[in-house]
């Protein structure tokens, strides 16, 4: 155990620091303090003396240097059970310092504020950032509080050691503190990235939980971020690495409806979707899309459930259920079922870049934000489409943009027919779709067609042709584009290009 005497304070921040500083006043504990902190110090009547006092320096180039100082960093870096140290500290009347409180200037809030670069550059820290890294360096003697976060925790120490610490306690202060730092170096090193040619890869969050497993019970897992800021869980058991795999896969996709909507996942795939006037008519016909695999699934709805809805999704098995919000009577039916998941979803979660861990480093790319309008289709047939089979075409491209490669959907009236997703050929998701579809006694005359990537040959819009789909969307862009062209005009199918591909592995 280490008893705290003397503590240095210098902080951004300021809120809940008035019950530490009567802490530390309690015990005696000598502080030393800068600017605006010694300010505050001093107005709740506690007696604390300035950085200035110490080193003999004033405060220069506006406030840009105030602590660094080797009396400061002396008090902080010197090995108590190192001798030589300590007559060094006394040669020079350098005084231990056994506390540091400090925060950082908001360096990622200015940056989000779209703040002038003047005003970005000074907020990046100096002094408190290399007063952090000294006493976590030297948690052995030191112990450091790098953010406000940390106040309850070392109040509740301070008060039940009688203003001692522990190595134990310290080592984890100092964990904590060296992330802070590494995190704020990291998004200022972003800033500096963002508008040149990329030399490493730097990606840092604070937020660490730990998995019941990984995509298998012999695999560890973690989720790194604030699962916090996506949603809140109402109800049910802990969140599982498969069920977030789901979960990401299912915002995404209802965040390009605006009309009330309903999809169905399973394993990152919508097996059921509608778009109707209704929530609880979406449901329904979401649900007949594929009744066997929603069993388990994943539900998710861009509108509130209400009681109506809640008492038709309650008569289902459904793991997971993400909503906006639920009013009370819906969440009292959807609670009977004491594991499942009920999340409501908040609405801003989803980040411009991806990530994928591969070989030995990792791949990025920007999310796949593109999303087709009437203005990016280009009819390339004779056949023009008819009014609701451009809207069909449009949906059943959102749908596909979603599934896996290589991906099919089929799709009428607003409503997911049916899919072929992660297969190896194109013609084999066609026929799966096709299969799956008249297995659950589909119509698929006057339905509609979505590729996720060109068709090589025109084979897959025969198969479709013989089936009964009358238009088709895809980007395009094959050497054999006039074969499939030259199919759909002599057999009266409409067919429009975007453009865009959108591959999902």
């Amino acid at each position: 155990m280490k008893q705290i005497k003397t503590a240095l304070i210098s902080v951004y921040h300021k809120d809940g620091l008035n019950e530490i500083v009567q802490l530390l006043n309690r015990f005696n504990v000598k502080i030393f303090s800068t600017g605006g902190t010694l300010q505050f110090i001093e107005d709740t009547e506690v007696k604390a003396e300035s950085v200035e006092s110490l080193t003999g320096y004033p405060s220069i180039l506006g406030g840009r240097v105030k602590t660094l100082h080797p009396k400061i960093f002396g008090g902080l870096l010197a090995r108590r059970e190192n001798e030589d140290d300590l007559s060094q500290l006394k040669e020079y009347e350098i005084p231990e310092i056994d506390l540091v409180i400090v925060d950082l200037y908001p360096f990622e809030q200015t940056v989000a504020q779209g703040s002038s670069e003047q005003d970005i550059i000074e907020k990046i820290d100096i002094g408190g950032i290399s007063l952090i890294r000294a006493a976590a360096k030297n948690y052995r003697d030191v112990l450091i509080v790098s953010s406000r976060n940390q106040y309850k925790k070392l109040a509740n120490i301070l008060d039940a050691n009688k203003c001692s610490t522990s190595i134990e306690q310290r080592k984890h202060f100092a964990l904590e503190a060296f992330n802070t730092s590494s995190h704020y170096d990291s998004a200022i090193f972003n800033y500096f990235q963002q508008d040149t040619e990329p030399i490493a890869f730097k990606q840092s969050t604070q937020h660490a939980k730990t998995l019941r497993y990984g995509e298998n019970p012999h695999q560890s897992g973690m989720f790194y971020g604030d699962l916090a800021k996506a949603f809140t869980q109402l109800h049910g058991k802990e969140i599982s690495y498969n069920n977030l795999l789901d979960i990401d896969a299912a915002i995404n996709l209802i965040a390009e409806f605006s009309q009330p909507t309903v999809a169905i996942l399973k394993h990152n795939n919508a097996c059921g979707l509608a778009t109707r006037k209704n929530l609880l008519h979406a449901w329904t016909d979401a649900l007949a899309g594929d009744p066997v695999s929603a069993f388990g699934g994943v539900i998710i709805t861009n509108k509130p459930i209400d009681e109506s809805v809640a008492k038709e999704m309650d008569k289902l098995f459904l793991e997971v259920l993400i909503a906006p919000e639920f009013d009370k009577e819906a969440l009292k039916v959807l609670k009977s079922k004491k594991n499942r998941i009920l999340l409501q979803l908040n609405k801003e979660c989803l980040q411009p870049k991806q990530f994928r861990s591969i070989l030995n480093g990792v791949l990025a790319q920007d999310r796949d934000t593109k999303s087709e309008t009437r203005e990016d289709l280009e009819v390339v047939t004779q056949q023009n489409p008819a009014e609701q089979e451009i809207t069909d075409l449009l949906f059943a491209n959102i749908i596909v943009k979603h599934s896996k490669s290589n991906a099919i959907v089929l799709a009428k009236n607003g409503q997911l027919i049916a899919s072929g997703v992660g297969q190896t050929s194109r013609v084999d998701a066609l026929k799966h779709a096709i299969e799956k579809a008249k297995g659950f006694k589909f119509d698929l005359k006057g339905a509609v067609m979505a590729s996720d990537a060109f068709f090589p040959f025109a084979d897959s819009i025969e198969i479709a042709h013989n089936a009964g789909i009358t238009a088709v969307i895809q980007p395009g862009g094959s050497v054999r584009d006039k074969e499939t062209i030259d199919y759909c005009n002599s057999n009266k199918i409409a067919m429009v290009f975007t453009g865009i591909r959108h591959f999902k592995h």
